[in-house]
């Protein structure tokens, strides 16, 4: 039997990570219509940019969250969430550990961590993490550098026994929300299938309507 953490008031089903290079028109054009389109978890990723620029630029990004409802993580910098007031972090294995993110931030923000196995998820949540993503799941060119797509098996496996709620990433658009949400995860992850499109709007509301829906079975996977 798959354990399902599915989606509850404090985790929403769809989680917007950001790419300011591949945001159409730009970032916060592109985040406003994703935003309207009822995105209300966004992680500021802009992993490129030194730590001034991302001070400068993550109370904007902050500001615009606010307005629309929406939680705030930044990306692997505990201190400058602590600072401008973001709602937490998303972590990984190269930032500081969840626990002295914990530490930072205290018992009310919100963490994730980007997690590649199992034993990773589960060293996030005895940390205290709140919340993990599992990638790459499909071939995607922001993932690329962590090896080969897991795929829906491995998904399966790891949201068997997560003991958090486990967000699919990498390479998901509406075509595989079933089969991710099928194979056990709580919601997705997603940059290009909002931020890359004509209409980001409509794009964020597609995909939550997708899951929203019950989820109809199990995938049976050889």
């Amino acid at each position: 039997m798959i354990m399902t953490h599915r989606v509850s008031a404090s985790l929403p089903s769809l989680y917007l990570i950001t790419d300011r290079k591949l945001a159409t028109p730009n970032l916060f054009g592109a985040l406003e219509s994703a935003l309207q389109g009822g995105v209300r978890l966004i992680q500021l990723r802009e992993k490129d940019l030194l730590q001034e620029e991302l001070r400068q630029l993550a109370p904007k990004v902050l500001q615009l969250s606010r307005f629309y409802g929406a939680r705030l993580l930044i990306n692997g910098q505990p201190e400058i969430a602590a600072e401008i007031g973001a709602d937490g972090v998303h972590l990984g294995v190269q930032s500081v550990s969840v626990a002295r993110a914990r530490q930072t931030l205290g018992q009310g923000a919100l963490i994730g961590y980007s997690a590649h196995s199992a034993s990773e998820i589960e060293q996030a949540a005895i940390q205290g993490a709140d919340f993990a993503t599992f990638s790459p799941i499909y071939h995607t060119p922001s993932k690329a550098n962590y090896g080969p797509p897991q795929g829906l098996k491995a998904l399966q496996d790891i949201c068997r026994q997560a003991p958090l709620p486990v967000y699919a990433l990498g390479g998901i658009g509406i075509a595989q929300v079933d089969e991710v949400l099928q194979a056990g995860a709580s919601g997705i992850a997603v940059i290009s299938a909002i931020l890359q499109t004509r209409n980001p709007k409509k794009s964020a509301q597609d995909l939550l309507h997708k899951t929203s829906a019950p989820v109809e079975g199990l995938l049976s996977i050889d």
